[in-house]
């Protein structure tokens, strides 16, 4: 087994040579020439601290499903009530936050739901660095009630794998729904 191993490496090390490997064609074609933002990391921060402010925020424009929004998309949102540190005002209700969608999974199947990543809260006078980094809404979970089923239906031939087309639900975010992302007190950079 060793021998037969040995002799495809050597065969795929001479066959392929190294400078092919060099060129990326997809980095050619669509990324030459392009300004790139790197993204901004944070290192000078505290990890030890844990205290925090929730902050109740709702959204202005309801998300139907994640078939209505685009990765990169600005969403806006309002704060539900004022939000207090040492009893003083720090974020008045209905101030309006911005925030970025991070990342859209659509549902899949075998029940598998969709899920929306929002990040990049900004809300005014507040440093972003102390705010929570990112929310996740799920759509509905169908994957453990499908499992059982396609495990179940499986002796029978076609009728397993007739399961695998029951989708999972869309990730939808409601006008009402009252979302909390955390306000971090004592992770300043130092």
């Amino acid at each position: 087994m060793n021998k037969i191993l040995i002799t495809i490496i050597t065969f795929l090390y001479f066959t392929f040579p190294a400078n092919c490997l060099e060129n990326d064609f997809i980095v050619d074609e669509f990324l030459l020439n392009k300004n790139l933002e790197e993204p901004y990391i944070n290192t000078n921060y505290n990890y030890q601290s844990t205290k925090y402010i929730p902050i109740k925020i709702l959204i202005t424009e309801p998300i139907k499903s994640e078939k209505d929004i685009y990765e990169g998309q600005i969403l806006k949102f309002k704060t539900v009530e004022n939000v207090f540190e040492n009893r003083k005002i720090i974020i008045k209700k209905d101030t309006l936050i911005a925030a970025r969608v991070e990342t859209i999974i659509r549902n899949g199947m075998n029940g598998i739901p969709a899920s929306i990543i929002i990040g990049n809260f900004q809300i005014p006078e507040i440093n972003s660095n102390n705010l929570q980094f990112e929310f996740e809404k799920y759509g509905l979970d169908l994957s453990l009630l499908v499992f059982p089923i396609k495990w179940a239906l499986t002796p029978l031939p076609p009728l397993g794998s007739l399961t695998n087309f029951i989708k999972g639900g869309h990730a939808k975010i409601k006008q009402n729904q009252i979302i909390t992302i955390n306000y971090y007190l004592n992770s300043l950079p130092k």
